[in-house]
């Protein structure tokens, strides 16, 4: 079973997912706009329930902030609770 933790994009929106086996089994979908990005939902199949994979999706995207130097702002109720339990993430917002 392998998975893949990827971004995926367009213009002005995109999606870090969680792939297993050619699945996607996890999204956590953005707008951008110059400077920062707004983290919108976050959506986990059953089948990752309770694994952290949403966690996995937060911490993917704060990680691709730091290196593209843009500002997270969590208007998705689960990232929003990523970022408060995890301060470590917080340098992006």
């Amino acid at each position: 079973m392998s998975e893949i933790v990827r971004k995926e994009y367009s213009t002005h929106d995109g999606a870090w997912v969680i792939e297993r086996d050619g699945a996607t089994l996890a999204e956590l979908y953005y707008k951008s706009a110059p400077g920062r990005i707004v983290l919108e939902l976050t959506t986990v199949s059953d089948a990752l329930r309770g694994s952290g994979a949403g966690k996995r999706l937060i911490e993917a995207a704060a990680q691709w902030a730091r290196a593209a130097n843009v500002t997270v702002i969590p208007m998705c109720p689960y990232a929003k609770s990523v970022f408060k339990k995890n301060p470590e993430l917080r340098d992006v917002l």
